[in-house]
């Protein structure tokens, strides 16, 4: 929950006891689970709006499917892994090429058009 452990919580609960009183922490308990639900009911609302403006299609749609650090991640796997797959299939064609060091005295080949 919130990466908050159970010694946090109880520092939370004491220092709202102690800044609020104990006679309205009740009252504010009871704001925040309202709103809570309403904040639940906007997003599900929101999500429901957004599947059906796009189709049947989209039904599985979830909001997190939104996030462009997901999409990112999710281009950047599958660019990853056609790059492995065309790795695999040159190697998979080309024999190794099997470099020798030079001799010594031997001067490396020179290509004229390359420089």
């Amino acid at each position: 929950m919130f990466g908050i452990g159970f010694g946090e919580l109880v520092v939370i609960a004491v220092l709202a006891v102690l800044v609020f009183g104990p006679d309205r922490l009740p009252e504010l308990a009871q704001q925040a689970g309202r709103f809570v639900r309403q904040l639940r009911k906007f997003a599900t609302n929101a999500r429901d709006e957004l599947r059906s403006e796009l189709g049947p299609e989209y039904a599985d749609l979830e909001l997190r499917d939104l996030d462009p650090r997901a999409i990112v991640r999710k281009h950047i796997a599958e660019a990853m892994a056609e790059l492995d797959e065309l790795e695999d299939a040159v190697r998979d064609e080309e024999p190794a090429i099997r470099q020798e060091p030079l001799a010594p005295g031997e001067r490396p080949p020179y290509d004229v058009d390359a420089t």
